[in-house]
């Protein structure tokens, strides 16, 4: 801010002089060198003719007349110099200054968000302080505020250091936290740049791609992970991103094998071990469902023309009773990605276990754009409902209703 200042007083500085100095050297002088000039022009002139009438002796005195005429340019001289110095008063520039420096700060106040500026300068300051707390094990969790003040630190930080890899991570995990994809993977992709060759940002980049969506960042994060899993076996939280995908991709016995390797690598009374243990059940569980499936719904969801999607969201798929209660018996979330999403729902999908699909012959389907995360819906919100489908059956729903 300091510089800012110290810039604006310069300028107001160099407005001030293109408008003082012409007052001391304006058109006044000029006209007063002119006259000058003038009359020592008189002067030559006029003792050339007394100098030619005095050898044709016409004059007889021209000793006293040539003094006369001197005493006369001199008196010319001082005259002209006095009115020089009574016409000239530096006061009356005052006025113009101050309307100069007026208008200067006066137009900064009004349209220069001054306050903005300072609460940013007051926001970069806080960086470590807020870094601190992010990265703090016993820290109290960050307010929605707070993240977006240690957002704009570090954008300005990166700004100034754009070849800081430790800076783009930490953005891209701040991103990650607040389901920005697009922040998260342009951060992440970022840093892996500037440091090729460290794991963990290579595991760091693949999380963000896997949490895109798009089959082709998942690709390229299984990719990653795979070369990453041959050069290190035992990398725990790769062998965890990839038992995700597998389990998402509803390859279970992969899934399976996966978490058995982390098991395998955890020593005895490590809390791990029991949400391994749970995760292989679920994988067996979902397996033998797939090998005798439950009846369920297939959806096809589509886009209308005049939906707008957000920058970042999910696809809610919900199935209800036919008389269509609000509580639905199932439902999944789905990232936001190219339409038309096609999936089935099954009593695996049911929200409360007594409450389940199979037991109602007659259903309806509802799909929804979630832009915040909540469960609850919110003005602004584009949604589709689908007719009376029967248990078994297919139906497609166009989202295409705003609440």
């Amino acid at each position: 801010m300091t510089l800012f200042w110290i810039s604006s007083l310069i300028l107001v500085l160099i407005a001030l002089a293109f408008f003082i100095v012409p007052a001391f050297v304006g058109s006044n002088q000029d006209r007063v060198a002119s006259r000058d000039e003038l009359n020592k022009a008189f002067f030559r002139d006029r003792l050339g003719e007394l100098k030619e009438e005095s050898s044709e002796g016409l004059v007889s005195n021209p000793d006293e007349l040539e003094v006369e005429l001197q005493q006369s340019l001199l008196d010319d001289v001082l005259e002209t110099q006095a009115q020089q110095n009574s016409q000239f008063k530096p006061w009356l520039l005052i006025p113009g200054i101050l309307v100069i420096v007026g208008v200067a700060y006066g137009l900064y106040g009004v349209v220069g968000n001054q306050q903005k500026v300072a609460d940013w300068q007051q926001t970069v300051s806080k960086l470590p302080q807020l870094t601190q707390r992010l990265m703090g094990d016993n820290a109290a969790p960050m307010t929605d505020q707070e993240m977006e003040e240690l957002t704009l630190g570090l954008r300005t930080r990166l700004h100034e250091r754009p070849d800081d890899a430790t800076g783009w991570l930490l953005l891209g995990r701040i991103g990650m936290a607040n389901r920005d994809i697009e922040t998260a993977q342009g951060a992440m992709k970022r840093a892996l740049d500037l440091e090729p060759n460290d794991p963990s940002l290579q595991l760091s980049y693949a999380q963000a791609l896997m949490m895109g969506g798009q089959p082709g960042q998942i690709q390229l994060a299984r990719n990653m992970l795979t070369h990453l899993l041959e050069r290190d076996p035992d990398n725990l939280q790769a062998l965890s991103l990839m038992a995700f995908d597998a389990f998402e991709q509803a390859d279970y016995q992969a899934a399976i094998k996966y978490w058995e390797q982390m098991k395998s690598q955890l020593s005895a009374g490590d809390n791990r071990i029991n949400m391994l243990e749970r995760s292989i059940a679920q994988a067996k569980v979902e397996m033998s469902q797939t090998a005798n499936p439950s009846p369920g719904v297939r959806v096809t969801v589509e886009l209308g023309a005049s939906v707008t999607l957000p920058a970042q969201g999910m696809v809610v798929v919900s199935v209800h009773t036919a008389d269509g209660a609000p509580m639905p018996l199932a439902a999944r979330r789905l990232p936001l990605s190219r339409f038309p999403l096609t999936l089935t729902l099954t009593d695996k999908d049911s929200m409360i276990p007594d409450r389940l699909m199979s037991k109602q012959s007659e259903l309806i389907v509802r799909a929804r754009i979630d832009s915040d995360g909540n469960v609850a819906t919110k003005d602004g919100d584009w949604f589709g409902e689908s007719d009376i489908v029967p248990l078994g059956g297919e139906t497609t729903i166009t989202i295409n209703t705003q609440y």
